[in-house]
């Protein structure tokens, strides 16, 4: 299952990492899958400054898979500078995370997330949503033209 582009691993749990990482290899999501461990490298990622400011130009996420609760630059904070800049207002971002918390959920949404996906505990439940996020968002997903 891949399309051209990467998925963008915002997540500063190692284990989850882990579980994630392994969930895409089982699912056959061959996507390369970039991680970065906290919304200050996320946004410089994503915007090529910082550390990533030689990040070769032209090499987008197709999406960022974006957890709510992350040091230095909360989630939320993240996805509000995502949405306010014109060159990745349009990016898929999928929160990712298990915070069942109403607020999270509205806020999420609110601030422009596309989906919200609750992390689940066990390792067979989340392989599952890991291949249904892979299918959808790198294979069936029409996203709209890069600017």
């Amino acid at each position: 299952m891949k399309r051209t582009g990467i998925i963008l691993l915002v997540e500063d749990n190692p284990y989850d990492v882990e579980l994630t990482l392994r969930a895409f290899a089982q699912s056959k999501v061959m996507n390369e899958v970039v991680v970065v461990r906290d919304g200050t490298e996320a946004l410089d990622y994503l915007f090529r400054t910082g550390t990533h400011a030689g990040r070769e130009p032209g090499v987008e996420p197709e999406v960022v898979l974006l957890d709510l609760k992350l040091p230095k630059v909360d989630g939320l904070e993240v996805l509000r500078r995502l949405r306010a800049d014109e060159r990745t207002r349009r990016l898929p971002v999928v929160m990712l995370t298990s915070s069942d918390e109403e607020q999270d959920i509205v806020a999420s949404y609110d601030l422009g997330a596309n989906s919200y996906v609750r992390k689940p505990v066990d390792f067979a439940r989340f392989l599952d949503a890991a291949g249904h996020l892979g299918l959808y968002w790198l294979v069936l997903n029409h996203a709209p033209p890069r600017r």
